[in-house]
């Protein structure tokens, strides 16, 4: 399928896959929606609740331009936090695109880590800085077995309306079982049927206030 690079209204850049009229992130802006979703209603939260030893453990689901990736570690530099990052995708980005993207001028002190997450062999534990890790999986979420293992699940998977079946029951029993206890999976998505996906596996799930372009986002948490 072809893919271009976009600008969104932010300023900042994400791929769009024409075929789908779908976009790695919002195109009411990239840099706003990650930050908003994954880092203040994600990351922040889970530091501030102080429910993880660390190193602080987080799955993405859909790697994808690294963008979320580089804002943790970027944030983990300021918190002096330690991460241990996994992310999963399923069909990596071809370098040419990461390049247009331009997130290493986003974030000028992490311009050189940006192309290191990227260079870094998949499938093996890398330091990219002294206080964040990274393993990249290619991998199909489907076949994800890792239990009890993660502090928090940034789920920023392709929108439902292109690939319902990553949005079912299914999958976030998956997703509730690689948590942590008192573990929190946190996405942009708002939908309904999402909503109660997450609910029918155990999941305490609230509705927060959404990135610009939409009214909510969704957090949900696995108890003890």
């Amino acid at each position: 399928m072809k893919r271009n690079v976009i600008t969104t209204a932010d300023g900042s850049k994400t791929i769009q896959i024409e075929d789908w009229n779908e976009q790695y992130h919002s195109i009411h802006g990239a840099y706003q929606e990650a930050m908003h979703v994954f880092i203040e209603h994600g990351f922040k939260h889970v530091i501030e609740t102080k429910n993880y030893s660390q190193p602080l453990s987080i799955l993405e689901i859909g790697f994808g331009t690294g963008l979320n990736a580089m804002l943790t570690m970027h944030e983990a530099k300021k918190k002096q936090v330690s991460v241990n990052y996994i992310g999963v995708e399923a069909y990596p980005v071809l370098l040419d695109e990461l390049k247009q993207l331009q997130y290493d001028v986003l974030l000028k002190d992490d311009s050189d880590t940006f192309f290191k997450m990227h260079e870094v062999d998949w499938e093996n534990k890398s330091i990219i800085t002294p206080n964040f890790t990274l393993t990249k999986r290619q991998q199909f979420f489907q076949d994800i077995t890792d239990e009890d293992t993660y502090n928090l699940i940034y789920f920023d998977a392709f929108g439902a309306r292109v690939q319902p079946d990553l949005w079912t029951e299914s999958i976030f029993k998956i997703m509730f079982k690689a948590l942590k206890p008192q573990g929190v999976l946190v996405t942009y998505s708002a939908k309904g049927s999402v909503r109660r996906a997450m609910q029918a596996v155990g999941f305490e799930v609230e509705r927060l206030p959404g990135p610009p372009g939409k009214r909510e986002m969704l957090r949900a948490k696995k108890g003890f």
